[in-house]
């Protein structure tokens, strides 16, 4: 199992921005899939950007254009720009170690989880 650990999340006003890091006992590279998801209270975790082991990226629709997802070594990381109040959630990193390099946004397809970090944006 991967450890992870997530930081960087805050409170910022509409606009703004933020960087999420999640800290990796494995190295990133050796995950066939990574994963950032977020949760609002009452509602179902959804799935927000995936990287897989070559770097290909896929992002859900809400968050295209204004997310980026990367990774180091050791740490996976979410750029966060022009946030508005409905992404607002617990943001939560994942990892698959192995099995297909095809990364899905369902959360049975992952099998190591951090803490997760809040995210406020006020508007």
């Amino acid at each position: 199992e991967v450890q992870l650990v997530e930081s960087g999340g805050g409170s910022v006003q509409a606009g703004g921005s933020l960087r999420l890091s999640c800290a990796s006992s494995v190295h990133t590279f050796a995950a066939r899939c990574m994963a950032w998801f977020r949760q609002a209270p009452g509602k179902e975790r959804e799935g927000v950007a995936t990287i897989n082991v070559d770097f290909f990226t896929t992002y859900a629709d809400s968050v295209k254009g204004r997310f980026t997802i990367s990774k180091d070594k050791d740490t996976l990381f979410l750029q966060m720009d022009r946030l508005k109040p409905e992404d607002t959630a617990m943001y939560y990193c994942a990892a698959r170690k192995w099995g297909s390099d095809t990364c899905s946004d369902r959360t049975y397809d992952y099998d190591s989880w951090g803490q997760g970090t809040q995210v406020t944006v006020s508007s």
